[in-house]
């Protein structure tokens, strides 16, 4: 047995003890082999580390095919990638020494500075590719704590757009975004990047970030919402979160769109046995597993504007059928109408159905 960080689990990897949630809720119990859909489900929950058996029942087969991964390859090969990726690897130098400055001398963070940086790669990256299907193809960083916060600060930058909220309320869901995660800088490289089983006492050092974080960017004189995103961040609306086991209007409501921002990275992000996960399924995992722990209105608000985003794209059905999404069902949003051929496919009355990728 030995415990293993949430984003090195693979299908075939057996539970070996129940995981619980801080108020003893069972998650997943012991003896359950895990599928993409389980390791999504611990991502959602933010669960961070679980205890696995040794041996694997089976190894993931091959999940992409030339076909499956067209629609993520045509972004990686349009124009605006490419400008779009020049900027980013740019941004990443920038944020991880001003960062590092801070945590290692002590410096005066510029969060200005910062936050200017980061608006104009939102404002170039504007066109007719999403900026979060462009994020999904930016998954090639050792340095994957800094890019994983970039990665947040820019989706809270269009998540609250999304939420019309005013300029300067948009400018501190990014700042919130972008230094959520800066206590994993405090955690030893060596646990944050162990490849095998995690000890209690470096499980207790990673859990830790959080309350890390917050007392760094405290001691900066930042906003409070800033340092309260890094806090709370792992805290869920339903009590069920971590450290404090805040509940609904206890959470900084920035602090709530991190939460849906954080977790919905590291869902999309790729690992070494996938590629990016379809967003469908995505939004699936949220509708039953994350209207209970996250804000309803923001998680919906998040939800529906992703969707909304593939109207008239062409996907492929779990039955082999291809067709083109052409109306959002807005009670069940991973399942919507898509024609397939001269058929209108319903999926929210084929239980059976499901986009399996998108084209």
């Amino acid at each position: 047995m030995k415990r293993l960080p949430t984003l090195q689990l693979v299908p075939g990897m057996v539970i070996a003890d129940d995981v619980m949630n801080p108020n003893h809720q069972l998650i997943l119990s012991r003896g359950t082999v895990l599928t993409d859909a389980l390791i999504m489900k611990l991502d959602l929950y933010g669960v961070l580390t679980v205890h696995v058996k040794d041996e694997i029942l089976s190894q993931p087969e091959a999940q992409t095919t030339p076909s499956e991964m067209s629609y993520f390859e045509r972004v990686k090969k349009s124009p605006q990638f490419q400008s779009f990726k020049i900027i980013y690897d740019e941004e990443i130098d920038h944020f991880k020494g001003m960062i590092n400055n801070v945590v290692e001398k002590n410096t005066q963070l510029d969060v200005k500075e910062l936050l200017s940086r980061s608006l104009m790669m939102v404002t170039d990256a504007r066109g007719h590719i999403s900026i979060l299907d462009m994020l999904h193809n930016m998954r090639e960083y050792d340095d994957s704590t800094f890019a994983h916060c970039l990665n947040v600060g820019l989706i809270c930058n269009v998540f609250a757009r999304w939420l019309q909220l005013s300029a300067d309320e948009v400018e501190m869901a990014t700042a919130c975004g972008l230094l959520h995660d800066v206590g994993k800088l405090l955690v030893p490289h060596d646990i944050i990047t162990k490849p095998g089983k995690l000890t209690d006492l470096e499980y207790y050092q990673v859990k830790k970030h959080s309350s890390e974080g917050y007392q760094l960017l405290k001691s900066q004189n930042l906003d409070r919402h800033i340092c309260n995103a890094a806090l709370m961040h792992h805290e869920r609306c339903d009590g069920s979160g971590y450290p404090q086991g805040l509940k609904d209007q206890e959470i900084d409501r920035y602090a709530k769109m991190v939460a849906i921002a954080d977790v919905y990275d590291a869902m999309t992000s790729a690992r070494v046995y996938r590629a990016p996960i379809c967003p469908f399924k995505v939004i699936e995992i949220f509708e039953s597993e994350g209207l209970q722990r996250y804000d309803v209105a923001y998680v919906l608000c998040f939800l529906e504007n992703i969707v909304d985003t593939y109207i008239q794209n062409r996907c492929r059905l779990n039955d082999g059928r291809e067709g083109a999404i052409i109306y959002i069902n807005r009670p069940k949003l991973s399942r919507p109408v898509v024609k397939c051929g001269t058929e209108y496919v319903n999926l929210a009355d084929e239980p059976d159905l499901c986009i399996e990728t998108l084209l």
